[in-house]
């Protein structure tokens, strides 16, 4: 599955020696993160079976919706009474998500820092998702090709007039375009994104061609 990867972070975090809880419900502002799924799944699905690999059609999915401080950094192991979701919760976010699995993580990681129900925190994940145009040139994107990180940054502005360039981020991992992250309020507002937030400086980066 998609997580092995992701699973591995959460056992370091939650070791005696590096563990921290946050309170749940007590950060700044939230990061929409929205990951090129041909990148994806060249980096890592396909090795792992995914079944999201298998997908026709897949541009930019929804990996999640994070909770930030503004100092930099996010809360983590927080603590909440909220009862976890159930399969047919996050089962019901495959069709953005591309895997059910990654709902669920996605709860774990950071939903349970939110301060929401779970069903409260998977629909305002969806909410933050259908707030943001992907631009439909994207899944006009037919063989792999080099983009500068720029462009497709520019794209999404294009595409969403609310959105300021402070509000948006471009990640890159190994020469290939990962995610755009887009910065939002509580209220699901765009806002600038804080410091040290993690960008790719490459002149430009793999965007693999929509399977």
């Amino acid at each position: 599955m998609r997580l092995i990867s992701l699973a591995l972070c959460s056992v370091l975090l939650s070791s005696p020696a590096l563990a921290q809880q946050d309170p749940a419900g007590k950060f700044d502002y939230y990061v929409l993160a929205l990951s090129w799924a041909p990148n994806w799944c060249a980096l890592t699905g396909d090795s792992q079976g995914d079944a999201e690999c298998d997908k026709h059609g897949l541009t930019f999915t929804l990996h999640g919706l994070w909770p930030q401080f503004d100092a930099g950094g996010f809360p983590a192991n927080c603590r909440t009474s909220a009862r976890d979701p159930s399969r047919y919760d996050t089962a019901a976010m495959e069709d953005i998500m591309g895997s059910d699995g990654l709902a669920w993580h996605e709860w774990k990681a950071h939903g349970r820092c939110s301060g929401l129900a779970s069903d409260d925190y998977l629909a305002l994940m969806r909410k933050a998702y259908d707030s943001v145009q992907v631009p439909p040139l994207f899944s006009r994107i037919g063989e792999n090709l080099q983009v500068k990180p720029d462009v497709i940054k520019a794209a999404f502005l294009e595409s969403n007039p609310a959105l300021a360039p402070e509000d948006i981020a471009v990640t890159c991992e190994q020469g290939m375009i990962q995610e755009v992250r887009i910065c939002l309020t509580k209220d699901l507002t765009p806002r600038p994104c804080g410091p040290e937030f993690r960008v790719c400086h490459l002149p430009s980066a793999e965007l693999g061609a929509v399977r």
